[in-house]
């Protein structure tokens, strides 16, 4: 029997109008169209296992977008600083040249 999530997606006009966009944009990065439908598919009820079947994603990557959503709304789907030694270089000199 599959777990139910504590955490239960509702989302106001403005977001839902903003990720519908978000989902539906082909130039937009791959990462942010899968964490939009993510987000869109939990608000219309879907267990974990189903939008990972459905996206074909781990349940725990859908876990994981489902609570920032929930703890963070919008700005939970962006990217955030990761832990690690900094750059060495600055971007430009980067690559082969």
């Amino acid at each position: 029997m599959p777990r139910k999530s504590p955490y239960s997606i509702e989302l106001s006009e403005e977001e839902r109008i903003k990720l519908e966009a978000m989902a539906q944009k082909y130039t937009a990065p791959y990462f942010s169209v899968v964490r939009a439908k993510v987000v869109l598919l939990a608000a219309q009820g879907l267990s974990n296992d189903g939008i990972g079947t459905r996206l074909d994603l781990p349940r725990q990557i859908v876990c994981k977008w489902r609570k920032r959503f929930f703890e963070q709304r919008l700005s939970g789907l962006s990217d955030q600083s990761r832990p690690g030694r900094p750059a060495r270089f600055p971007p430009q000199n980067r690559g082969g040249s």
